[in-house]
């Protein structure tokens, strides 16, 4: 047993970790990262409802669905949490249109657009089956965007999991699965709490986002992060001091992990959404804000409040026409500068 637990330590480890930021800001839930993935890896038989890079509307069911409800990670004394599978429904299906019947049979006045199952059924989730929807009452509505991929985490639960040994970092910190050792147990899906590992039904293999490592190879970032039409994204290794990515989450500590309870040190940090001002019962603006701060603790953890303060602080220094390092980050002029050595073009 402490031979196994030597090489399961060793399959998490690795010299750098690659990470990246997205202020969730500036996110306006265009699924441009969500379609750049899809385009590049998720084309093959198998994989129709897998989505590595996704963009889903909070608080909500999220995707895939209920994903926060169905366990993994680690509990509070650093054991495997018990976790749940995810079916194809929670992944979206692959769902199908009659789009011969509405645009090519020219009875366009009486067929309507109707997506069904992967089986012909009528379905039950889809995904962003709930994108957009509100939470809150008014009229102190509220919703953010959570933009998410495989976190790549430096305690990653689903090489705990691995009974075949399948799943390990690589010296850049990008974790893999060996298509080769995985037979599909699906224990990695189980261990994941963020629900980032997908079954393909056709191999019987599990899969899940590679980081683009083909692109990060040859200076590329990867394709969700590069696709950003809103300059959301920050990428490069945490260690690089003259990088964003360092200087957001090292030294201004504005972007923060989601879930860091399950203990899994997750490798995608969130810059946190700074509510808009709620309205009181008369519906005059107050200094509440609309995000009730339990919802946002409930997402990145009791570092929030901190961070939103300086956010907020760093702010206001601007206003009154000072400078300030953490919004000249933030604000993004020049895109190169958010992806460190990662600026290669993809062509």
């Amino acid at each position: 047993m402490a031979d196994k637990l030597r090489h399961k330590a060793g399959m998490k480890g690795s010299q750098r970790q690659l990470a990246t930021v997205i202020d969730l800001n500036k996110c306006m839930g265009c699924q441009s990262c969500t379609v750049a993935c899809k385009n590049i890896w998720t084309q093959r038989p198998g994989t129709e409802h897998m989505r590595w890079a996704n963009v889903a509307t909070y608080p909500g069911r999220g995707y895939p669905r209920d994903w926060q409800s169905k366990g993994g990670g680690y509990d509070a004394q650093s054991n495997p949490a018990q976790g749940e599978l995810i079916n194809l429904v929670d992944a979206g299906d692959n769902l199908q249109f009659n789009h011969d019947a509405v645009f090519h049979e020219e009875n366009g006045q009486s067929a309507h657009l109707q997506p069904t199952t992967s089986r012909g059924e009528k379905p039950q989730w889809g995904y962003n089956w709930d994108e957009d929807q509100a939470s809150g009452s008014w009229p102190n509505a509220f919703f953010f965007y959570i933009p998410r991929k495989c976190n790549h985490c430096s305690n990653a639960p689903c090489i705990e999991a691995c009974s075949r040994n399948a799943i390990s970092k690589r010296e850049d910190g990008i974790v893999l699965i060996d298509q080769d050792r995985c037979t599909g147990h699906r224990h990695c899906v189980e261990a994941c709490p963020y629900k980032m590992v997908y079954f393909n039904p056709v191999t019987k293999r599990s899969e899940k986002c590679i980081e683009c490592f083909p692109r990060v190879e040859q200076g590329i970032a990867p394709a969700c992060n590069r696709q950003c039409v809103g300059r959301t994204r920050a990428y490069g290794y945490l260690d690089d001091e003259d990088n964003q990515v360092h200087k957001l989450v090292k030294r201004w500590k504005v972007a923060l992990p989601l879930h860091p309870e399950c203990g899994t040190e997750p490798n995608v940090f969130y810059v946190p959404p700074m509510s808009t001002r709620a309205y009181d019962e008369s519906g005059r603006l107050t200094q509440e804000m609309r995000i009730p701060m339990e919802i946002l603790e409930s997402y990145f953890g009791p570092a929030v409040g901190d961070a939103l303060n300086t956010l907020v602080e760093q702010r206001q220094r601007r206003k009154r026409g000072e400078s300030s390092e953490l919004m000249d980050i933030l604000i993004s002029r020049r895109w190169e500068d958010r992806f460190a050595q990662f600026t290669n073009e993809p062509v």
